[in-house]
Order: structure tokens, then sequence, then C-alpha cells
């Protein structure tokens, strides 16, 4: 098995009587993408900003590649690549004189500095905005700029804080498309966002932050899943479905969730694929079905019931 790329450990933040980040620790690996997910005041932003060494945790280990960030700041940051929320766009600046005044800071010189900024210019479709004033872009041409600050030196863990805030549906799945390209590529991403629905398209795996805390990570299949056992079907009907939906909610293999006027979902008590299988053969036989497909619930919805799950635990009596 690979080694982790960046090991977090029993990571702590306070401000003042606030503590901002409580003691988290996690993994990531080579080739993963990561989704950082929590209301504002999380603690999503302080944890970044401690991982790309722009702030200092009172506590806690951060390893990247081998390297322990805080020991060893300066050795780490070649290898991330930082894209805040926001950036400063200085007026009277073009698209390619950005990008260069950030190669310049990493260090790069002549001709490998000059071929680095085409590079990152072209990966992020903005070599026909390389002569256009920074303040002149649209919102979603201002995010590429970003990202291809970011990806200047090629580094291999990329930090992005709200990539996709603020832009409009044809910048987001322009947006996707760039990351998939990136995941291709092996660079490994942790991405905080509030579009719950773009980072389950974006990443394959979790982390869910509470006050400070981490309170669930997983696999996204895991977390869609939650606590339920069994598989989700949503079965469509030719007209009336009172039919269908009657015999589901009196059978023993079945518990009805959602029922509509076009379509009944429900979760089909077993995981065993054949006694599915089975199932669903002997209902489109009994009922004019007309579509079946396996459902997946929102991650709005996951976060919601996780975020209640803690607040429950929170507020239950201790055992005397």
């Amino acid at each position: 098995m690979n080694s982790p790329i960046l090991q977090v450990r029993q990571l702590v933040r306070h401000f003042g009587p606030v503590r901002a980040v409580d003691d988290i620790s996690f993994e990531l690996f080579p080739g993963q993408s990561v989704g950082l997910i929590g209301a504002n005041g999380a603690g999503k932003t302080t944890a970044m900003r401690m991982l790309t060494t722009l702030d200092v945790p009172d506590s806690g280990e951060i390893i990247i590649d081998g390297i322990d960030a805080l020991k060893s700041p300066e050795k780490v940051r070649t290898l991330i690549g930082w894209m805040p929320d926001a950036i400063s766009l200085p007026p009277m600046t073009t698209v390619r004189d950005y990008i260069d005044f950030f190669a310049r800071a990493y260090g790069l010189v002549g001709d490998h500095r000059v071929s680095e900024v085409s590079r990152v210019l072209e990966f992020c479709h903005i070599t026909d905005l390389q002569n256009r004033k920074v303040t002149k872009l649209s919102k979603g041409q201002e995010q590429r700029l970003s990202l291809a600050r970011t990806l200047i030196g090629n580094p291999r863990l990329l930090i992005l804080d709200e990539p996709a805030a603020g832009l409009d549906p044809k910048a987001r799945v322009e947006f996707k498309q760039l990351v998939q390209t990136l995941l291709k590529e092996g660079k490994t991403l942790l991405i905080s966002s509030h579009i719950l629905s773009e980072l389950s398209e974006m990443c394959d795996t979790m982390i869910f932050m509470n006050d400070g805390k981490i309170i669930r990570q997983g696999n996204r299949e895991e977390l869609a899943r939650g606590e339920q056992e069994g598989t989700c079907i949503r079965l469509a009907v030719v007209g009336d479905n009172a039919g269908l939906t009657l015999h589901l909610q009196e059978s023993e293999r079945w518990k009805v969730q959602q029922v509509t006027p076009q379509s009944v979902t429900a979760l089909f008590l077993s995981d065993d694929p054949q006694k599915l299988a089975d199932e669903l053969r002997e209902l489109c036989a009994a009922f004019p079905i007309c579509e079946f497909a396996h459902c997946t619930r929102a991650l709005e919805d996951t976060f919601i019931d996780i975020l209640n799950h803690a607040a429950n635990d929170r507020t239950a009596p201790s055992a005397s």
C-alpha cells in the first residue's frame, strides 16, 4: 500500500478561548481526492492554513511526504499548492504577469520560469487571456487564474478552499474537468466546499467537521449509505402506483422511504444481489413497473444526519 502523502495527528488550534481546531487526525494518500465538509466556523479554513504552513498549531503534527511540516516548513512548501477562497488582484496587472510574479517568488528563473508560466496557463485554459488585466476577468476565469497560480512548481498535494464558490454552471463543469485531469496526473487533492453536490462528484472520500472536530470520515458510498442496511431502489410505474406502494409497505423485505405520483423509493432489506434480482423480477411481473434504478442519498442529507447525530450525542445524559 502507498505511504500517505499527508498525515495529520491530533492537531489543535486555539484563538483565545475558542478551540477552532480540536484534536483532528486524518491521512491522505497519493491520487486521492478528499472533500472537507462543514458549516461556517467548523474549522475547515483554519485546518487548511495550518496544513499549508500559513498558521502554526498549538499542538499536533503535520507530516507531508515524510517531512515534519512544523520543523521544516520551507521543505514542504514545494510539495503544496494552496488555492485560497479569495485572491488579491492588483490593478493594471496582466494574467501572464500575475502568474510570472508568483513563479519568480517560487525561485524559478530563466527558460524554466517562462515554460512553467506557459504550462499552467495552458493547463487552466487561460493562455488566450494572458494579456488581459486580471481585474477584467469573469469569476470563472478568476478561479482558473487562482488554480494556475496554485499549480506553479508542479506540487503533489493541492489544497483548495471553496474553489467552486460563485461559479456559474458552465464554469463549475469546466472546473470539475480540471480537477479530474489533475487526479489522472496523480495529484492528491483536499477540497473544502459548501456545494456538497459538487464535492460528491469530485471527491472519493469525505471528512465532516463541526465545532473544530472531525465527526465522521469515510468514502463517498459509505457516507451516502449512512446507518441504513440494504439497497435503495427507485421504482417508476405506469399510471397509479398505489398498489405497488401498498405491497411494499406490507412486505417484510422492503421499507418505503418516499412516494411520489410517478415513483416509489424503498429500501430492500438485504445486501444479497441475487435476492434483489429475484424480488425485482417478481415486482415487474406483478406491477406496471417501467423503470427501476439504484438511488443514492444526497450528500446534504448525509451531512444533516451526521450533524443531528453529533448534537444528540452532546445532549444525551451521561450514565451515572
